[in-house]
């Protein structure tokens, strides 16, 4: 529950949530998952043995979310199995859960209502929201140890148990992608996130475009400079050696450009086990990241660090110099990544949590 659906094509809960059923599924679980319709009728199919519950809503965006979580909370209420919750955003509906007593395991995500993007309505949601998480949920999920901190200072720590995010281990890849981009293998930095301004984008691409690095930097995402001043504003402060190739949902095609990069840029100053680095490392890439403890306890000695955008733009100029230093990063990256985020690690957690709760 939670999510908009599988098979994934919004997000990293998606994804996770299409490896987890998956992985359920080749271990004898009967699994279900709600998918969010834009139209027709409630309706029922199958998708590699799992069983998939298409609930349509009309509404659109934010709302929409929100009557979809609503739908599916109370018709999750007709049976007794064991529950999964992928996010706390509409925690206020698992009151349900809990007084009838069903069993309900909740991912806490990261700390939504701290985000910058959000005015003051929603960060109260948010924050009622995870409180009452914290107080419905049968069980509680953190995908940091900075997030179980934070929890813990909610609810005991017992009720909490730390699994990080999982990804792919890119060991190749199709490296006539890059030939759409004008890309050469190596002689690219890749930044990969929404453009928001607690990702750091701005500083990243103004760092990178004080001047001729001899390398282009390529930004991934969706920017409408005309509707939006932040797109605006890191659009006009690139360099001619910047790409802007919009959001690209292909994931093989994200993987190669992931794979033949020199380095990945990961700007994000809030949240808990970021998917996007989690699968940088994965890749094998070198990081340049924002100086904070949700990033340091992921990338480690995979990463070098910056503050601001003279530390940046520093930073920047050692990757694109030094290679012994890219060659190190690389190196550790692939350790960190085999230690603690493949998927096999990250699904078998997963599996031992639901078995006992399954179980009692």
């Amino acid at each position: 529950m939670g999510i908009r659906g599988i098979p994934a094509a919004h997000g990293g809960f998606e994804t996770f949530a299409e490896y987890l059923a998956l992985y359920l599924k080749d271990h004898d679980w009967q699994v279900s998952v709600y998918c969010q319709e834009d139209e027709g009728e409630w309706h029922e199919t199958t998708w590699n043995g799992i069983r998939l519950i298409h609930v349509p809503v009309e509404n659109k965006g934010a709302l929409g979310t929100i009557i979809f979580d609503l739908k599916t909370v109370w018709h999750s209420l007709t049976n007794d199995d064991l529950l999964l919750t992928l996010g706390y955003n509409t925690a206020i509906f698992n009151f349900l859960h809990w007084i009838l007593r069903r069993k309900n395991i909740i991912n806490m995500d990261g700390i939504e209502w701290r985000r910058e993007k959000w005015g003051k309505i929603a960060k109260t949601w948010f924050w009622i929201n995870e409180r009452l998480g914290c107080w419905f949920g049968s069980h509680l999920v953190a995908d940091h140890p900075r997030i179980e901190d934070h929890l813990a200072t909610r609810v005991r720590r017992e009720k909490i148990t730390m699994i990080p995010y999982g990804a792919r281990h890119i060991t190749d890849a199709n490296e006539a992608v890059l030939a759409d981009y004008n890309l050469q293998p190596g002689q690219y930095l890749i930044l990969i996130a929404r453009a928001e301004p607690e990702n750091s984008i701005l500083e990243a691409v103004e760092a990178f475009s004080r001047r001729s690095r001899g390398k282009k930097l390529i930004v991934l995402g969706n920017y409408k400079p005309e509707s939006n001043e932040y797109h605006k504003k890191v659009m006009a402060s690139a360099s001619a050696e910047v790409i802007f190739p919009g959001a690209i949902y292909d994931a093989e095609k994200v993987a190669a450009l992931r794979f033949y990069a020199l380095a990945y840029i990961h700007g994000h100053r809030v949240g808990g086990t970021n998917p996007s680095l989690v699968e940088a490392l994965g890749a094998g890439n070198a990081i340049l990241a924002h100086d904070n403890h949700f990033n340091r306890w992921v990338a480690g000695d995979a990463g070098i660090y910056f503050s601001d955008v003279n530390s940046c733009a520093a930073a920047i100029e050692r990757l694109c110099s030094e290679s012994d230093l890219v060659e190190n990063l690389q190196s550790s990256a692939q350790k960190i990544f085999s230690s603690r985020f493949t998927w096999q690690q990250i699904l078998q957690q997963y599996e031992a949590l639901l078995s006992d709760w399954d179980n009692c």
